[in-house]
């Protein structure tokens, strides 16, 4: 199971970044946001997929899981929903001044005024 999730996690990567080299505002959004899921993805993964293990302390077993991967990445979708909103918000305001999403084109036009 972790090798498919390997594969899983170097798509991801392997999307965000050709997503976030692009020129278009909305592509890099959707970029950081692929990026992220495969940061939680990764988590997830080093934490361990055996199944076996209860995730919580019972009477009579010495096993348990960690719960400390499934509480960071609860956290960090929780950050990244945030960050991905004020993006689009930005990307939005940005679009209604300029009326573009192109970055080369915004930076030409913060540069001559």
């Amino acid at each position: 199971m972790e090798v498919v999730m390997a594969f899983v996690i170097g798509f991801l990567f392997m999307a965000a970044v050709y997503l976030i080299l692009s020129k278009s505002i909305l592509r890099i959004i959707i970029g950081t946001s692929l990026l992220s899921h495969g940061a939680h993805l990764l988590i997830l993964t080093m934490g361990g997929l055996d199944g076996e293990a209860p995730p919580v302390l019972a009477d009579g077993v010495t096993n348990m899981a960690d719960p400390l991967p499934q509480a960071l990445i609860l956290t960090a979708i929780v950050i990244s929903f945030g960050v991905t909103a004020f993006f689009l918000v930005l990307a939005y305001r940005a679009y209604q001044e300029l009326g573009t999403d192109n970055v080369d084109e915004i930076r030409g036009k913060l540069s001559d005024d």
